[in-house]
This record gives structure tokens, C-alpha cells and sequence, in this order.
């Protein structure tokens, strides 16, 4: 009886580590984060807690929910967690890389937390909308994140389907295949001065229809105009590594929801959030299965209910 006791305490000693680095790993377990070792890895995530457009158009939450899950399930070092906006978060100074997903960039560039982070060597990468800021303190705060940002009057913001024929070699463009898709690929960006620094990821060419010579705040210019039709390659995704080291990613795609589910598209977006935190991309890219439309609408609704 005793020996079976004492066998029964051993097996739930040695059991419960497991479930204790389940809890402390939770998405949602933000002072866990902050008082994490050294050796742990940790990704902050701000998504909007706002849409744009209906159900299946910027939805950053569930977004932000699905990367976070994967690199906590994928890599035992990281402590991935995702607050929304309207939560905002008040100290992310101990982040090793912060991405944000959010309908302007603006509130992020200007942020004393995130800049803190960044100054110490941490990651930064942002997601679409989350791109663009204004020409200004927040447009260089970014060049000096992620190289390179929206600049409204300069850069464009068209739906269409971009054919992505060739992928460079890099680290977050492991296990990630030539592919097409329809979503709202912003171009012409600002990057820094002789793009020292920046490696473009995905880059195509729009058709020149998609766009106008005449200026509006993100519909067209003359510069941008001049540059297609010249069959110049607009660059949709980057990588940057700054002076200090730190590495910094824009991805301008992800307004379509279902994009998710193209496993390319997929997979960079998890290589990227992976590479800025500084962790080894395997040789396939960060392994998932494509999510299921169950799934999908799972996640969404797990967004919904982000504290």
C-alpha cells in the first residue's frame, strides 16, 4: 500500500512540471511573461480590438491568437501572449520582439514601452494596416524598428493578386513556396536610405490599372506611378536588421482573414514573427497544418474574447 502510494506522488510529481509550464505559457498569462528567465523567449502581440469591414477583414485578434499558440506549442523557450488595444499594455520593455497588428501603426511608433524594448535589442514587426504611420517621429521611429513603413501620399494600398514567382533565400522564407493571392498588398514603402539593411521578402509586380497618377492619401502618385510602369518589383514583405543587431519585419498582406489558411503565406508570417525574436527558423519553417474552416472560425471567436 505504501509502495503504491509513494509510486502514485512520484507519478504526479513528475507530471507536474508539464502542466505548469502549460499555465505559465498561457497566451494570456502576461506577469508570467514579465517574470520569465533569461532563457525564455518573449513575443508581446497588440492586435486592434477594432475590425474593418465585416467578419473576415482584419481580423487582427484572431490573428494574433492563432501565431502566438503555434510559437508557444512549437518552441519550449517561448512565452508568446497577445493583448488587444483597447488592453494595451503598459510595460513591454522585457519583450525580445513585439508585433503588432492594428488599424494604423501610429499609437505603436510613438509608444515609450515598445521604443524601450527595441533600443535593447528586441525584435519589431508589423502586420498590414499596422504598417502605416505618419510621415514624421512615427515614420522614423519605423525606419529605425523595421527599415521601412507606409507612408501615406507616397505608398498605395489597392486590392489585388499578387504573384509572388520567386523567393529569396532567407530565414523566414523557409518552407515558403511560390504562391498568388488577393488581398490588400500595400507597396511603394519608405525604407531607409540605400535599403541598407533590408531584404525583401516577397516582392511582385501590380498591374499598372490597379493604381492612379494622381495623388490621394494611399490610392496613387506619380512616383508610384512612374515606378510600375518602369516594371519596377514593388516589395510586400521585408526583413531588417538593424545597426545594433535587432531585426525588424513588415508584412503589408493579411486583410483577408482566410489567408491564413494558404500555407505559405502562413508559414512566413510565422517564420518572421519567429526570426524577430531571434529564434532558429527549421529548415521546413515553423511546422503547421493548414487550419480547417472549424478551426477557423474557432479562432475567430477566441478573438472575440481576448481580455
Amino acid at each position: 500500500m505504501r509502495f503504491t502510494h509513494t509510486c502514485l506522488v512520484i507519478g504526479l510529481l513528475a507530471f507536474a512540471p508539464t502542466l505548469a509550464t502549460a499555465q505559465e505559457r498561457d497566451i494570456y498569462n502576461y506577469v508570467g511573461q514579465a517574470k520569465a528567465g533569461k532563457d525564455v523567449k518573449k513575443i508581446v502581440f497588440i492586435a486592434d480590438a477594432g475590425t474593418h469591414g465585416g467578419k473576415g477583414n482584419h481580423e487582427f485578434k484572431a490573428g494574433a491568437v492563432y501565431m502566438a499558440r503555434v510559437l508557444n506549442a512549437q518552441y519550449s523557450n517561448v512565452h508568446a501572449v497577445v493583448y488587444k488595444s483597447s488592453n494595451w499594455p503598459k510595460d513591454v520593455s522585457h519583450a525580445d520582439s513585439v508585433i503588432v497588428l492594428l488599424n494604423h501603426g501610429g499609437k505603436a511608433a510613438t509608444d515609450k514601452s515598445i521604443k524601450a524594448a527595441v533600443e535593447r535589442g528586441a525584435g519589431f514587426m508589423a502586420i498590414h494596416y499596422g504598417v502605416e504611420v505618419n510621415k514624421g517621429e512615427q515614420g522614423d521611429n519605423f525606419l529605425k524598428y523595421m527599415g521601412g513603413f507606409f507612408e501615406p501620399f507616397w505608398s498605395v494600398n489597392p486590392h489585388w493578386t499578387a504573384k509572388i514567382e520567386t523567393i529569396p533565400e532567407h530565414e523566414t522564407t523557409r518552407g515558403v513556396k511560390p504562391f498568388a493571392i488577393n488581398d490588400e498588398w500595400y507597396f511603394h514603402m519608405r525604407f531607409v536610405p540605400d535599403m541598407k539593411g533590408v531584404t525583401p521578402v516577397l516582392s511582385a509586380l501590380p498591374d499598372l490599372k490597379i493604381i492612379s497618377k494622381n495623388p490621394s492619401m494611399r490610392g496613387g502618385n506619380e512616383a508610384v506611378y512612374e515606378a510600375v510602369k518602369a516594371k519596377k518589383a514593388q516589395h510586400l514583405a521585408w526583413a531588417y536588421v538593424r545597426p545594433d543587431g535587432g531585426r525588424g519585419f513588415g508584412f503589408t498582406g493579411y486583410h483577408n482573414y482566410n489567408n491564413l489558411t494558404d500555407d505559405s503565406f502562413r508559414t512566413l508570417l510565422l517564420n518572421a514573427a519567429a526570426w524577430t525574436a531571434k529564434l532558429d527558423v527549421p529548415s521546413g519553417g515553423v511546422p503547421t497544418k493548414t487550419p480547417t474552416k472549424d478551426e477557423m472560425e474557432k479562432l475567430y471567436q477566441d478573438g472575440l474574447r481576448i481580455p
